[in-house]
């Protein structure tokens, strides 16, 4: 198989990312009626445009897991107990800690950020696994597995850091109530459907021309579309609230300082569990993105949900991505040279999909 290569498109992702946030804010600042507009198109909570963003986004990368190679994953114990671990224990509880120390005196943003703390990524991660050469079939299973952990555990874990745990610690609590269809209807339309489309194309790809042209013809037409998708999500995101990103600059830097420790603090501790368990580059940077991001879809739809869609909650699940975006964008770049410099692997060399572990 022939080494990955960043592609023109992606080697500028940064500048088409940062153009897509301007834009964005811009649109929806001066645009008059068309965040109310995008706010209507919604179908159950969802946000039908945003909705069809994301699927444009990661119909391209799903499709190119190999499926065949999944069993080889899920047989790695320490990959999986560590994702679980670092996802549902150590991810909620360290934006729980954040939360306090940077909001003490702000409830509702605190409350958005740890609605963001539960809600782990689904969606955007396969981007960023894919540009730092991650291990795409882990990366596949990992989402997988968190999105199943995220219909059984979001509720509860909302019920515990959200009243129990500041009960116990006499802090103030305020409560949530999310229903378990919201969230599996989240899963099940960011997650299912892009990866039974995927699953489908190579399957129906593989048998009537072959894996070589599936491979080599029709996958290089269809990876640009990942970054149209994304593109395309970031631009809605932030046209949906420009105005209040722009209204309220100091409560969107307050928001933001908890939200830039928590995704450096995570990405690192997942890169650096994956070294020490020996699971190499393409799987420990795999296990450093799907601990960092966070679904922020569903962060926004509880939020908007459960307290209003001009609450302080619902801006702290909005400046998520505007944070998370360009950090985990920035970490791309990091893995790429810690690859060199902790595991002594060129990652642009690492086979399509990674076959063997490096280390």
């Amino acid at each position: 198989m022939p080494p990955r290569r960043l592609s023109a498109l992606d080697r500028l992702l940064p500048l088409w990312i940062a153009s897509a946030m301007v834009g964005g804010i811009l649109l929806g600042r001066f645009v008059p009626g068309l965040s109310e507009l995008l706010s209507r198109l919604e179908v159950g909570g969802i946000s039908v445009p945003i909705a069809l963003g994301l699927l444009i986004m990661m119909y391209p990368v799903l499709a190119k897991v190999r499926y065949d190679r999944v069993a080889a994953v899920t047989g790695d114990k320490k990959l999986l107990i560590s994702s679980l671990a670092l996802n549902w224990i150590a991810g909620p509880a360290l934006m729980f800690a954040l939360a306090w120390v940077f909001l003490p005196d702000l409830p509702e943003y605190r409350t958005g950020l740890i609605i963001v703390g539960l809600a782990r990524c689904i969606a955007m991660v396969v981007i960023w696994n894919d540009l730092a050469c991650g291990d795409r079939e882990a990366a596949a299973v990992l989402v997988a597995i968190n999105s199943v952990f995220q219909v059984i555990a979001f509720s509860i874990l909302g019920w515990f850091y959200l009243t129990v745990l500041p009960g116990w610690l006499g802090l103030d609590s305020q409560g949530l109530d999310v229903s378990v269809w919201q969230i599996a209807l989240n899963v099940l339309i960011f997650l299912g459907v892009p990866l039974v489309a995927g699953f489908a194309s190579r399957l129906i790809g593989e048998r009537r021309k072959g894996r070589a042209w599936y491979e080599g013809s029709f996958l290089p037409k269809i990876a640009p579309w990942a970054l149209y998708g994304l593109l395309f999500t970031i631009v809605l995101l932030f046209a949906l609230q420009g105005q209040q990103v722009t209204s309220r600059p100091w409560d969107v830097v307050r928001i933001a300082l908890p939200l830039l420790v928590y995704f450096v603090v995570m990405w690192f501790a997942g890169l650096i569990a994956g070294k020490r368990l020996g699971l190499g580059y393409a799987r420990s940077s795999t296990l450093a993105f799907t601990a960092a991001g966070n679904n922020f879809e569903l962060a926004i739809a509880v939020a908007i949900g459960a307290f209003g869609a001009t609450s302080g909650q619902a801006l702290a699940g909005v400046v998520g991505p505007l944070i998370e975006v360009p950090v985990l964008v920035g970490l791309v770049y990091v893995s790429l040279r810690v690859a060199r410099a902790w595991f002594h692997t060129d990652p642009h060399a690492i086979p399509e999909p990674a076959l063997e572990k490096t280390r």
